[in-house]
């Protein structure tokens, strides 16, 4: 599969500022962050055309950036995570994520879906990331993917057994299209 070639990702969680800098530059307000000893929840609405809300949990041990999408009404997207490999780093604060292109989604109890390796061969093959980019990326997805396939394609299932319990909002309100 060819793709469009596009630059790393990089996206910013201030928690004092409530907002997330989002890869395109704009600042999104954010209802509510939570830090753990694992990682940051951060639930926000967006203004995208095909979902009107945003959870992410930001773990960085494991290089990964675990989302819920809220889509809109007539949107039939089937995941139930969409999981972004990605470098998380934090300073006093302020988490950054740098997005290593390769994503994973999954429905629990079906097998994943790994998308966009080809994105990662080629920007490696450009020179936008490292070889020790490329390299972390595919261990950290080859870490994933076993783990949730061992604990039978479930994402919460695999994180629990590492002592990770990620919560979601029992309900969010769908911000307005742009």
């Amino acid at each position: 599969m060819t793709t469009d070639l596009h630059p790393v990702k990089n996206e910013t969680f201030d928690i004092p500022g409530r907002v997330n800098l989002d890869p395109k530059g704009f600042r999104r307000d954010v209802d509510s962050y939570q830090e753990t000893d694992f990682g940051l929840y951060m639930a926000r609405g967006a203004d995208h055309p095909r979902f009107g809300y945003l959870e992410s949990w930001l773990l960085p041990e494991h290089l990964l950036r675990v989302n819920i999408f809220h889509f809109r009404d007539g949107i039939n997207e089937r995941q139930d995570f969409y999981i972004d490999i990605a470098d998380i780093t934090v300073q006093d604060e302020v988490w950054s994520t740098r997005d290593l292109y390769v994503d994973l989604v999954s429905i629990t109890g079906e097998p994943l879906s790994i998308l966009d390796i080809d994105e990662l061969a080629a920007a490696t093959s450009a020179g936008l990331i490292t070889a020790a980019d490329a390299e972390r990326a595919i261990d950290a997805t080859l870490a994933a993917v076993e783990g949730i396939t061992r604990h039978g394609d479930d994402v919460s299932a695999w994180l629990e057994t590492l002592g990770i319990d990620l919560t979601w909002a029992e309900s969010v309100e769908l911000s307005p299209s742009e």
